[in-house]
């Protein structure tokens, strides 16, 4: 069975306005010194292969890389800020995969896809489960990966 693809416009969805295959493309965003270096500070994680150029090319990358969890913050973060707007109410959970470096002045953008959906056990609010592909600006994918999201159902007329 083949699933639809259908292309998401900017507007808020709620959990029944969701379909399996249902996708859209986040703005972009360039990782700056500045990203990591914060980052750093904030997580306590000072791995040389993000804070010192020539450590990481002796590892074999261009540069220093960013932290794995600065990128998938940031690809939430672009998901957050995206006019296209699930009506969710948590994260519930993330499955993620580091596939390649992403470097001081790569631009990254995400992918969004709704792989599945499914009610709660009280049936007052949906599962959906979010699907990732984080690309850089040649196209090479960096991160991909999902998240569980807490969604809420659409506020009946009479309540």
């Amino acid at each position: 069975m083949t699933v639809a693809q259908r292309l998401l416009g900017p507007g808020e969805y709620w959990f029944e306005d969701l379909r399996e295959g249902d996708h859209y493309e986040t703005g972009k965003i360039v990782m700056t010194d500045a990203h990591i270096v914060g980052f750093a500070g904030l997580s306590g994680d000072l791995f040389d292969v993000h804070m010192d150029d020539d450590f990481a090319r002796e590892q074999g990358f261009a540069g220093r890389i960013a932290h794995g969890l600065l990128g998938l913050a940031m690809a939430d973060g672009l998901k957050n800020r995206s006019s296209v707007r699930i009506m969710a109410v948590a994260s519930l959970g993330w499955n993620w995969n580091f596939r390649g470096p992403i470097l001081v002045g790569d631009r990254i953008g995400v992918t969004v896809t709704v792989k599945s959906k499914r009610l709660t056990s009280r049936g007052d609010r949906g599962v959906t489960m979010l699907g990732f592909v984080v690309a850089n600006q040649r196209g090479e994918v960096v991160q991909e990966g999902e998240t569980a999201l807490l969604t809420r159902l659409r506020p009946s007329e009479a309540a």
